[in-house]
Formats: C-alpha cells, sequence, structure tokens
C-alpha cells in the first residue's frame, strides 16, 4: 500500500482550490510542471489550477512529441495554445495551432492533441447537464 501523502506530486486540490480568489502565473507554473523529476507520462505534464462546479482548467506543458491519444468530454472544451504548437484532430479535421490560437469544441467531440515541439496549452472544460449546451455565435477572428 502506498501512502497518498508521500506519492502525490503537489499541494492536496482542497488546498489548492480553498478561498475566494486564485492568481496564477502561467509562465511560473509551467516551470515547476517542467522542472519536475519525474518521467512525463504521454510526452505531457499537467496541473488541474481551477475544478469549481462544472468548470475546470488545466495547465498541460508538453515535450516535443507528446500526446493525449483520442478522447472526448460530455462538455464543451476549450483548447488555448499558450507556447509552441499543437496539432489537434476534432470531428474529423486537422487543426494547426500556433500560440495565440484557440480551439472551442462542442460535448462529445472525439478530439487528439499532438506536440510536435515543446508546448503548453490550457484547457477549460465545462461539463453540461443532459439537455443542455445550445450552440452560441463564436467570435471568427472579430469582436
Amino acid at each position: 500500500m502506498t501512502d497518498e501523502a508521500t506519492d502525490r506530486l503537489r499541494k492536496p486540490p482542497a488546498e489548492r482550490f480553498a478561498g475566494p480568489v486564485h492568481r496564477f502565473s502561467f509562465q511560473e507554473v509551467l516551470e515547476e510542471l517542467r522542472a519536475e523529476d519525474h518521467p512525463a507520462r504521454g510526452g505531457h505534464r499537467q496541473m488541474t489550477l481551477l475544478q469549481r462546479g462544472r468548470v475546470t482548467q488545466v495547465l498541460f506543458a508538453f515535450e516535443a512529441g507528446g500526446r493525449l491519444k483520442k478522447h472526448s468530454a460530455p462538455g464543451l472544451v476549450t483548447i488555448q495554445v499558450l507556447d509552441g504548437r499543437l496539432e489537434v484532430e476534432a470531428g474529423g479535421q486537422d487543426h494547426d495551432l500556433p500560440a495565440g490560437y484557440a480551439l472551442v469544441m462542442d460535448r462529445d467531440v472525439p478530439h487528439d492533441v499532438r506536440a510536435p515541439e515543446r508546448s503548453a496549452m490550457l484547457l477549460t472544460v465545462h461539463l453540461e447537464k443532459d439537455g443542455e449546451g445550445g450552440r452560441g455565435e463564436a467570435a471568427n477572428g472579430s469582436a
């Protein structure tokens, strides 16, 4: 049997998510993730920054060649590329996403993420109740 306290890489979520206000430096968190002494799984490391109700935000640090295999989520998914470049296959289409780009997917859209170079992304998932999730207008580069 393992001791959860000694196996844990970071503070428990109850401590990380306590309090009404949270401030993060993506750059500092990425540096911490990339400096961890354990091997990356699937060529990436990740840290959940926010988990409140149905909303979760996770920061990913990818090594060159890192990948998240095809999966889907029962909610709206947003991938924001913070640095590097990601290749995302979503809904049968390939998307080349350099830093500064985002991809938004409806619930249950199968997608996989590949990092051809060292990269970082912020993943936001907004889980939906059954019957929820109408489509809204998406900005297409203009306000």
